[in-house]
């Protein structure tokens, strides 16, 4: 009867250690969705604020975008009045070196005549 005993007892010590086990491996396995857990939360809050971020700069180079256009048109804008300000006045000192001799002609003849009237 001693051996009957002995048996249930060593099935009963065998049942207590399997689920001892048991628990410390559901609790390993717990801690380790714990931590997957806190681990994926965490890479989630740095994903969200890099896109914070990226989207940020994103904005930030558009504004700047914009504003380099703008400024690049403004500046054709007055490369383009410039050089038809220069065309004008180009025009005008052909104009003036065209008819110089003939202006400088009639001055003459206009001081010869103010002599002659004078005299």
């Amino acid at each position: 009867s001693g051996g009957v005993m002995d048996m249930i007892q060593q099935i009963i010590q065998d049942a207590k250690a399997m689920e001892a086990e048991a628990i410390r491996s559901e609790e390993d396995a717990q801690k380790a969705y714990e931590d997957f857990v806190k681990e994926t939360n965490a890479s989630i809050e740095v994903k969200s604020k890099e896109i914070v971020n990226k989207s940020e700069e994103k904005a930030t180079a558009e504004g700047e975008l914009i504003e380099t256009k703008e400024a690049k048109e403004a500046v054709m804008l007055e490369l383009e009045q410039l050089s038809n300000y220069n065309a004008e006045l180009h025009q005008a000192c052909d104009f003036v070196l065209k008819n110089f001799d003939v202006r400088q002609t009639a001055r003459d003849e206009e001081v010869e005549a103010l002599k002659q009237a004078k005299a």
